[in-house]
């Protein structure tokens, strides 16, 4: 009975078309994978790296060289007894003339020029607005300042915070698990019912006895299969790649991805309701997709906008799925502490997908 349903037969035909297509496969499973690793690396606990520095010969410029190559040795010294500080790292000092100095400046090839004046006086060369040039001229000038005798009147120490679940890494995998929550809902079925369109495929399935209400289940019953081996994957990656904790339910943490992979689906199913071409729901799709990417706090936290945006933000369903998830996972809420996100995630499905159903066009 169950094998001659509509609903049964819709859900295979999914499964098939899913694992059929490798192409598929990479980017619901390996790209995420790969994302989460590459950015888990690039943001890992590690030595500063070397401040790359410029210097053209000149009064003073014997000093400058002495005194950077004893900062480096005292840093080298540092962190082979492990006092080594994020914010002092080893500094590379090019010599070069003016004209080539300004060169690899200009090109981008060195963020900072140091440009001696007279016996006791430089000037900086660089752009304020490179980030990386403003903290190399800080680096610099901090480390010549003292060589030349300023004393600090105070001291200050850093701590650095290390302890799995307090990390960047840690705060980034429920970020990147809601993020592909979103992708798979909003492009794995959105962009897959605009494809049956053009193909003239839903022109053959409401010729079927086949209730409407059947091929839109199918469509998100299938997404949610291909979801929990998705959840597994980055979850595995977090805990032995990177020592993320998983300090509250893993049941719950199934259930808060399987809700908002829910209300991702719906709102798939509604923008890809009535559109025709790729180039439109391509178009509607990122229109829907920008704002959360940019707001909801995936990779940095969305309390830095400013409170008169947070009733916006706090409504968007990727906010709800990220943070609900960083509660779970990293601070151990209950069921309980995550049900008004729940409620907001589980609004979103119901109203989306009821309006989907509404006005679904198979043509």
């Amino acid at each position: 009975m169950l094998k001659t349903s509509p609903l049964f037969q819709l859900y295979s035909t999914r499964l098939r078309d899913f694992y059929r297509q490798p192409a598929r496969i990479f980017w619901v499973y390996g790209f995420p994978t790969l994302l989460a690793i590459v950015l888990g690396l690039a943001f890992q606990n590690r030595p500063p790296a070397p401040v790359q520095v410029d210097v053209i010969p000149g009064p003073g410029s014997s000093w400058i060289r002495a005194k950077v190559g004893e900062h480096n040795v005292a840093v080298e010294r540092d962190r082979a007894a492990g006092r080594s500080r994020l914010d002092v790292p080893p500094v590379l000092l090019h010599e070069a003339d003016q004209s080539e100095a300004l060169k690899r400046l200009n090109t981008g090839k060195t963020p900072l020029v140091i440009e001696p004046i007279d016996s006791e006086s430089w000037a900086y060369r660089y752009d304020p607005t490179r980030p990386e040039a403003a903290a190399a001229r800080q680096v610099v000038d901090d480390l010549l300042q003292r060589a030349a005798g300023r004393t600090d009147p105070r001291v200050a120490r850093d701590v650095y915070v290390t302890e799995p679940g307090s990390r960047y890494i840690d705060f980034l995998i429920p970020g990147l698990i809601g993020l592909n929550a979103m992708g798979g809902g909003l492009w794995g079925i959105g962009f897959l019912l605009v494809n049956f369109r053009i193909g003239k495929l839903l022109k053959r399935f409401v010729a079927t006895p086949m209730p409407r209400r059947d091929f839109l289940l199918a469509l998100l019953g299938a997404r949610l299969t291909f979801l929990i081996p998705d959840l597994t994957v980055l979850l595995l990656l977090g805990t032995l790649m990177f020592g993320m904790p998983v300090r509250g339910s893993l049941v719950l943490v199934i259930l808060v991805d399987v809700v908002g992979a829910l209300a991702f689906a719906g709102i798939g199913l509604l923008v890809a309701c009535r559109v025709s071409t790729t180039e439109a729901v391509s178009g509607l799709m990122n229109l829907v997709m920008l704002p959360m990417w940019l707001f909801s706090g995936v990779f940095f936290s969305a309390e830095r906008f400013p409170d008169s945006a947070q009733p916006f933000i706090q409504a968007l369903p990727l906010t709800q799925l990220v943070s609900a998830l960083r509660r779970v996972l990293l601070e151990g809420a209950g069921l309980l502490d995550v049900s008004p996100a729940l409620a907001i995630l589980a609004a979103w499905a119901v109203i989306t997908f009821s309006l989907a159903l509404r006005f679904f066009r198979w043509t």
